[in-house]
């Protein structure tokens, strides 16, 4: 029973396709990210909403700076989701317009810069964006047509919607922390973090899943007992009729697996029982994890948007994906190489908890 995080046991879905190899976040500016909002502030309200680019800072610090240099409580500080710091990123934070004529003192946050600033209603929570645009460049990349090749079978079949490395903790070692925790109940540390670590742990289960539907030929497939959900609306239904299966084949509707918990859409059938081969894979129950609220997440994402430039030092890959997923998922398909270390982006720096429903 292995629970740590080995990103080289999850099957490529493009495993006949070629990578272009290379390397990735050689330099900070060579990994660029923009959050894509839910929504823009209105312009008038009592939340002043900053959109900040950092380079080199991950969002904690610049949540911290906010706290401890502007005086911002951090209960009163939104963010809609975390950046990595080894890039340059740019996303939304919010936090009370009293705090406003404070703002200069951003100056003396080295990498850090102010691009723009408005009001609105409500503070920014967890999850109120669309998702991220994505710039980065491959460095050393080998053959354009390739990567091509391999992002149009992505498109037709949506990229595979692993957990990435950072979600695993250094060395990938948070998902055994985590194990602890649901077995015996034991562990250090505030509840937030154990609640990250049960997390991390959920998130192995959910890897898990998607490489076995891969191995069986069930990634583009929908089978009864099944929990689908509509790439178009967000809605999630219980698969009952055969019919179901030619959409999922149209990239309309995909399968979802468990983030496991107490109060979650649980698959039923032939769905329930791949479910059931996880968890006995690792000594599992679903009553484990009654302290979790429980989520489902898709299998896979669509890939709607992407473009390919090459330049003397490699490919630049553009492209979007919807929130909750990884870039590290799309780029291992295209180089065919594992593009990050388990934990890199967060080393040294404690977790910061996710949303109870992180795949939504």
């Amino acid at each position: 029973m292995d629970l740590v995080y080995r990103p080289e046991r999850y099957p490529f879905l493009t495993q006949d396709l070629p990578g272009v190899g290379g390397a990735i976040r050689v330099e900070p500016g060579d990994f660029q990210v923009e959050e894509v909002p839910a929504y823009l502030p209105k312009g008038e309200g009592e939340h002043l909403y900053l959109f900040l680019e950092k380079e080199g800072r991950t969002t904690r610090e610049v949540l911290e700076f906010l706290r401890d240099a502007v005086g911002v409580p951090e209960k009163e500080i939104g963010v809609a989701g975390l950046k990595d710091k080894r890039a340059r990123t740019r996303q939304w934070f919010s936090i009370p317009r009293k705090y406003e004529d404070a703002l200069c003192l951003l100056e003396d946050l080295k990498g850090v810069r102010l691009l723009d600033a408005s009001l609105h209603t409500n503070k920014l929570r967890t999850g109120h964006l669309k998702g991220n645009r994505f710039r980065i460049l491959i460095r050393g990349a080998q053959g354009r047509e390739r990567a091509e090749a391999i992002l149009r079978a992505l498109q037709e079949k949506g990229v595979p919607n692993y957990y990435g490395p950072q979600r695993f903790g250094l060395g990938g070692l948070n998902p055994v922390k985590g194990y602890e925790l649901v077995k015996r109940g034991k562990g250090r540390g505030s509840p937030w973090l154990k609640r990250f670590l049960i997390g991390s742990l959920q998130s192995l289960l959910f890897n898990e899943w998607v490489a076995l539907r891969m191995e069986r030929g069930l990634y583009d497939r929908v089978v009864p007992g099944d929990w689908a959900k509509k790439h178009a609306t967000g809605g999630e239904f219980l698969v009952e009729r055969p019919e179901e299966a030619e959409r999922a084949l149209r990239l309309e509707i995909s399968a979802t697996g468990p983030l496991f918990g107490k109060k979650y859409p649980e698959a039923q059938g032939e769905a329930r029982s791949l479910e059931d081969e996880i968890l006995a894979r690792f000594g599992l129950k679903r009553e484990d994890f009654r302290a979790r609220r429980g989520a489902r997440r898709p299998i896979r994402v669509p890939l709607a948007e992407w473009s390919l430039v090459e330049s003397p030092e490699g490919l630049w890959l553009s492209f979007f994906l919807p929130k909750g997923s990884y870039a590290t998922s799309l780029l291992r398909e295209v180089m065919k190489v594992e593009v990050d270390a388990p934990g890199e982006e967060e080393a040294g720096e404690e977790p910061t908890p996710p949303p109870e429903n992180p795949a939504l």
